[in-house]
């Protein structure tokens, strides 16, 4: 019994080793399996794969995040705390941003009433400026544009003599050179003895003739400045030859040399022509015009005249400048009284980009010195309404 007892002992001994055996066995493949770990062989190289550094994390919930450095500068972007890779540069430095415009250094209004009200009160109210003034400076803005470019040429012109086309070209002028930082300068291309130098104070005896003779000697704007008479609104005017029979002799290679002389000096150059639209002087004057003011009278026949000169003008290949041109409408002529100035107003319009009309002023009937300041006001409103619609259409052409 001992020895029966012992035997079968081992004998489950070694049952339970085997069992254990086995599923250790089983466990095994099942892991090889799983892993799916495929033996290269002995003589393929290994490839080592080295993992990039990880940056590290910063944490932004306690504390400022990282500026970016740019190289484009930005004024915004500087505020909310950026670094740039460059020094700020002189653009920054707009009048925006280095203006006080607190109540101690406030503008005051232009109106008398407005201004005294605005000191009583210590600075501390501002109605600011009236409707009339808010739109004069609104016009100033307009006029004073800066131009692209080089010298803009703006003849003004008509086939009908005795409408107001030198008066017109005056009162432009001087609404302009008024307002604008460059230089202005008229020239009177009238073939027949123009009377744009008595249109302002004369200061020298110099013309057009005196330009052409003495080119090769001006040096400067300083020698060009003892040609030509300056208005006190700043408009330099450019005389005619006196004698007739020179005037016909200034032809367009004489033009040319004045027009290129006026270039260098002067941003805008009005050209006061003649009557004669075919003279030799009108087809550098209509090649370089970036501009075009026409001339009308308020008569049927003055109308009528002006509206050809447009005819003309289309046939000969400027149709893209009378589309882009101002008609002036003097309603100071004859028979003005007796026309619809509605209806010739409205015909022009339909062939050009604006018109204006040029009230009758007594200052300007005399026909002698036009002082700017003692026209009438819608006279100069006028004047300063046609120089404004210039400029647009010298920075905008359609």
């Amino acid at each position: 019994m001992g020895f029966r007892d012992k035997k079968n002992d081992k004998a489950k001994v070694q049952a339970d080793n085997s069992v254990e055996i086995e599923r250790t066995h089983s466990l095994a493949e099942a892991a090889v399996e799983a892993g799916s770990i495929d033996v290269a062989p002995a003589t393929s190289s290994v490839e080592i794969i080295r993992e990039e550094p990880r940056q590290p994390v910063v944490d932004t919930s306690t504390g400022p995040q990282p500026t970016t450095r740019r190289t484009n500068y930005s004024r915004r972007d500087s505020l909310r705390g950026e670094v740039f890779d460059q020094p700020e540069p002189a653009a920054m430095l707009t009048a925006d941003r280095l203006l006080d415009l607190t109540r101690r250094n406030r503008t005051a209004p232009k109106s008398f009433w407005r201004r005294l009200f605005f000191f009583v009160t210590l600075k501390s109210v501002n109605l600011g400026d009236s409707k009339r003034v808010r739109e004069r400076k609104a016009i100033d803005a307009r006029i004073g544009t800066p131009f692209e470019g080089g010298a803009k040429f703006v003849p003004v012109l008509t086939r009908k003599g005795g409408v107001g086309k030198t008066t017109v070209t005056t009162l432009l002028g001087m609404a302009l050179a008024l307002v604008r930082e460059d230089r202005v300068i008229a020239i009177d291309a009238n073939p027949d003895r123009g009377t744009l130098a008595e249109r302002v104070s004369k200061s020298t005896r110099f013309t057009v003739r005196d330009v052409v003779n003495r080119a090769a000697a001006i040096d400067g704007f300083t020698d060009f400045s003892t040609m030509v008479s300056r208005d006190v609104t700043r408009l330099d005017v450019l005389a005619s030859d006196s004698d007739p029979m020179l005037s016909e002799a200034f032809d367009e290679g004489d033009y040319n040399v004045v027009a290129d002389m006026a270039a260098r000096y002067y941003s805008i150059v009005l050209t006061d022509c003649g009557t004669g639209i075919v003279h030799s002087v009108m087809r550098p004057t209509l090649q370089r015009a970036s501009g075009l003011v026409i001339v009308s009278g308020g008569s049927v026949d003055e109308a009528r005249l002006a509206s050809e000169t447009l005819t003309w003008l289309e046939a000969n290949g400027y149709g893209d400048l009378v589309r882009n041109s101002l008609v002036a409408l003097n309603t100071a002529t004859q028979a003005t009284q007796l026309v619809k100035l509605d209806e010739i107003e409205q015909h022009f319009k339909t062939r050009v980009r604006h018109v204006v009309r040029i009230p009758y002023d007594k200052a300007l009937a005399a026909g002698s010195v036009i002082r700017f300041s003692d026209l009438e006001k819608g006279t100069q409103q006028a004047a300063r309404e046609l120089a404004a619609l210039l400029v647009d259409c010298l920075n905008n052409p359609i």
